[in-house]
């Protein structure tokens, strides 16, 4: 730690208790009880920002994850907080001494009670003694970076690990954290991006093929940015993870038909249009059958989708016997590997090996439909 940052005393065990097991009946999880300091002692860290929130509003939102946690709020006035609090979090004012009144407070609700300072930032809920005390400049910059390192560790194409995640959370840093926008509308800003590339791509003219897939990459690092921004507000929804999706599929949509129409626009044939609508339709095809298995299995993102042929598990933790090819084939088909791919291509004015990548990642997208779509559902295991 540096200096002003103190690594707060393990007291999270707390957290794992739970009821003795008996005879003949399931365990229970015991309520922890959990008070979160926000005093005068917590103020100067508490108002200060990382990823673009209070530090105070960042520990309610995580508190909020905890689960079988019962949240008290104390306060003194010093610190405003939020007019509405999650369900599980309740607010006390107290007069007088604050020590004093916690110091009370944990008594009534028993040894297991877990304190936590306002001023405080940690990554993962319930995980109280990896936080970091914010108190001065110097702490707060120390919080910044861990917060910021966390976002690098989120699985994604190699293309995102190399370049898209870094250009994503340095443009965030620097602006889109601080400025009053949501992720949903950072989202759509995107798509509204990605499909001016792909009409970019449409005309067909050598520089504007190449002009349009470079507005493609960036239309994915600004999709990039939507996502960060989400999970560095605690804000990720079911909601923003269908836009997210529909948005991608439509993009995806778009490009194909795109590629098809430049080619036959110039120096190609109808085949090509011919081939791009087939792949279109395929998509579309794959897009309708994943919506519905998403509101089967209760998910919005697709990598979380569960596949039988997977024996049930998602394609990003797919393990077991010919997981590898599985993993390379979702791989290729990811949108951060197409569009670099797809850049290359144009660059070198081979965008017919382009229409043909794209044309076998739909139809293995759509073959993987259509199994899933026949596949009875005892077939498919549920998550362990």
């Amino acid at each position: 730690m540096i200096d002003g940052a103190r690594e707060l005393s393990p007291i999270a065990r707390a957290a794992a208790v739970l009821t003795p097991r008996a005879v003949g009946k399931p365990a229970a999880a015991t309520v922890i009880p959990v008070i979160l300091r926000a005093t005068e002692a917590e103020a100067v860290g508490a108002r200060m920002r990382v990823g673009g929130m209070r530090i105070v509003d960042r520990a309610i939102r995580q508190l909020a994850r905890v689960r079988d946690a019962r949240v008290i709020v104390v306060g003194d006035g010093s610190i405003s907080l939020p007019r509405r609090l999650p369900a599980n979090i309740e607010r006390r004012d107290v007069d007088g001494d604050p020590a004093a009144a916690i110091a009370a407070l944990q008594e009534e609700l028993g040894p297991e009670t877990i304190s936590v300072g306002a001023d405080t930032v940690w990554l993962q809920p319930g995980r109280f003694e990896r936080g970091i005390q914010v108190v001065d400049a110097a702490s707060r910059r120390a919080a910044a970076d861990s917060v910021y390192n966390d976002l690098q560790r989120e699985p994604g194409g190699i293309f995102d690990r190399l370049i898209n995640r870094k250009l994503s959370i340095a443009l965030t840093r620097l602006l889109f954290a601080n400025l009053p926008i949501t992720p949903a509308l950072l989202t759509l800003v995107a798509g509204f991006v990605g499909v001016y590339g792909a009409l970019m791509v449409a005309t067909g003219i050598a520089p504007n093929v190449v002009i349009g897939f470079a507005v493609l990459q960036g239309y994915i690092v600004l999709d990039g940015c939507a996502s960060l921004v989400a999970r560095l507000r605690l804000h990720q929804s079911g909601l923003g993870a269908w836009l997210d999706t529909m948005i991608g599929d439509f993009v995806g949509i778009v490009l194909i038909l795109a590629v098809g129409r430049a080619l036959w626009a110039h120096g190609g044939t109808f085949l090509d249009m011919k081939m791009g609508v087939a792949g279109a339709a395929m998509i579309v095809f794959y897009a309708v059958v994943t919506y519905r298995e998403l509101v089967r299995q209760g998910e919005g993102d697709v990598s979380k989708l569960r596949w039988w042929f997977a024996y049930g598990q998602t394609l990003r933790t797919v393990s077991g016997a010919g997981s590898n090819s599985i993993k390379t084939v979702a791989m290729l088909g990811r949108r951060d590997f197409l569009i670099a791919v797809g850049l290359l291509l144009a660059a070198v004015d081979q965008l017919p090996i382009m229409l043909l990548l794209m044309l076998i990642v739909a139809t293995s997208r759509a073959g993987a439909a259509l199994i899933q779509l026949f596949t009875p559902e005892w077939r498919i295991r549920p998550p362990v």
